[in-house]
């Protein structure tokens, strides 16, 4: 009965109330409806099951202790999925010691005019996900929170902690970079 009442109630009212009322039992159903999305996330960047599975305990148990800081200005998933997203760059950042500045100098890519960036229609779900493993980790979460999480760029760069003008740059330079390795890796002329 009571498990049939949680399901219709939104996260954010689960949030208000582990809160107001400190009523920390409700996190269990949060845990519940995240543990395998946030699994996922992680997975998508480290590429280990196992691991993003400890990822994902440590995260909710992060975001538990943080929920008092949660503000209510984006939905809890995105709020969440930022807290994802940067504990899993801040992870292959020390594995990897991959510091997007000097990655991204490194891997210099040509200009594309804006109207072959369009071109994407033959671009398969496949080759996407071939293509997001290529490009660095920021760039790929930074088009996933875009893209996939719908956030919008103030929330994106609050979660990268840079400014919004980068997020617009970075983003910019993530999609050109998508085209150009489409172009060159899977594009049939």
């Amino acid at each position: 009965m009571v498990k049939e009442k949680l399901a219709g109630i939104d996260d954010e009212e689960l949030v208000r109330r582990i809160i107001a009322e400190n009523k920390t039992a409700l996190f269990e159903e949060l845990y519940k409806r995240y543990y395998l999305k946030v699994v996922d996330k992680c997975y998508s960047f480290i590429k280990n099951r196992d691991q993003a599975e400890d990822f994902a305990n440590d995260i909710l148990s992060k975001a538990y202790e943080k929920l008092p800081g949660f503000k209510g200005n984006a939905r809890f998933s995105s709020w969440l999925y930022a807290i994802t997203y940067n504990y899993s760059i801040d992870y292959l950042r020390h594995k990897k010691k991959l510091h997007y500045p000097n990655w991204n100098s490194e891997n210099e890519i040509p200009d594309i005019p804006d109207e072959e960036e369009a071109d994407l229609e033959s671009l398969s779900y496949e080759n996407l996900l071939k293509i997001l493993e290529m490009i660095h980790p920021e760039e790929k979460a930074l088009l996933l929170m875009k893209y996939q999480d719908n956030l919008p760029g103030k929330h994106i760069a609050q979660t990268l902690q840079i400014s919004e003008d980068a997020v617009k740059m970075r983003l910019k330079r993530a999609r050109t970079r998508v085209v150009y390795l489409f172009q060159t890796e899977f594009k049939k002329e």
